[in-house]
């Protein structure tokens, strides 16, 4: 297998910290010309997951053009800034994207009581298999942000040889690799900002749903729900058909699955991210596997990794991920 080098990360000195980093690449990353065109898979539960396919201003690209298919974090979407950074990027190297918005994601609440997890491979492969039927003459590749990059760890790692016939190459951005570690950590200090962050939009996704939630699950506990684990352990684990939070975190998460994976993937992971603990870095694990190149960094916070001066800043995540997509597809 070929080696491919990846350019060191010099993060921005106007960014000190995790939480800058992530706070302010929020921000920074510009949301280029783009429009999109929307199709809808039905699943065969009766629910439905919304695709997106972004037309990037200034790009035209052939039918047999290389296709990635994008995974969003947590709460969030298929247009969100890294998402259209990355679809610009790749644009710009001749690749075709498509984005999956999980369920409830996409603007449109599904229709079942179940919600996403970092865990629900099984509709990664349903939107692979819709990207293979659209393009079916295309080398395909994967890339998960966050809970996305969970997602595509588990997914090549638990299909083993048999990715290949799913992706061609796979990148995971910010993932974490033990998720109890991380829900532990999500519960102390300045990461409990982010905790009532995403908790408050996940509470208000269960008061929307909370009829069909309520055959399930108490709702009321579930919006009492202080914590990751709370949420995870009264909600998440009881949909997603887990035993409990700890049964659905050792089944999800994604240093298991490391040395499973058989198709050249690139994991790009800060150790100042203040989302995920710095100890659940299987580098072991990493370093034997030949299909896996790993950009284990100091500083870059979640998904922050903003290099350069103000108004010269460079998403180096991005950036890598796409090089590395473009230069294993033209390998594929």
């Amino acid at each position: 297998m070929s080696t491919f080098e990846l350019a060191p990360y010099v993060p921005s000195k106007w960014l000190p910290g995790g939480h800058t980093q992530t706070v302010f690449g929020r921000m920074v990353r510009q949301k280029y010309g783009i429009i999109f065109q929307r199709r809808r898979l039905n699943t065969p539960d009766g629910d439905f997951i919304d695709l997106d396919l972004p037309e990037v201003a200034g790009y035209l690209l052939p039918k047999d053009a290389p296709v990635v298919l994008l995974l969003h974090g947590l709460e969030g979407n298929a247009r969100r800034s890294y998402a259209r950074e990355t679809y610009y990027r790749l644009a710009q190297l001749g690749i075709r994207s498509v984005g999956l918005n999980y369920r409830s994601c996409s603007g449109e609440m599904n229709r079942l009581a179940r919600f996403y997890h970092s865990g629900a491979t099984d509709d990664v492969a349903r939107a692979l298999q819709a990207v293979a039927d659209w393009f079916p003459h295309s080398k395909r590749g994967l890339i998960g942000f966050s809970l996305g990059a969970n997602l595509t760890l588990k997914f090549v790692g638990e299909q083993g040889a048999k990715a290949q016939k799913w992706v061609d190459t796979a990148v995971a951005v910010s993932p974490p690799f033990d998720m109890k570690k991380s829900a532990a950590l999500m519960e102390r200090g300045l990461s409990r900002f982010y905790t009532r962050y995403f908790l408050r939009s996940l509470h208000q996704k269960v008061q929307a749903k909370a009829n069909l939630l309520a055959p399930h699950l108490d709702v009321n506990t579930l919006l009492a729900a202080r914590t990751f684990r709370e949420f995870d352990n009264y909600g998440t684990s009881r949909l997603a058909g887990f035993k409990d939070a700890d049964d659905y975190y050792e089944q999800c998460s994604t240093a298991q699955f490391v040395p499973h994976i058989q198709v050249p993937t690139l994991i790009l992971r800060a150790l100042d991210d203040p989302l995920f603990a710095p100890d659940d870095v299987p580098y072991a694990a990493l370093d034997a596997n030949p299909c896996v190149t790993a950009g284990i960094v100091p500083h870059g916070g979640h998904m922050g990794f903003v290099a350069g001066r103000p108004g010269q800043f460079t998403c180096w995540a991005e950036q890598e991920a796409t090089r590395f997509l473009a230069a294993k597809l033209r390998e594929a």
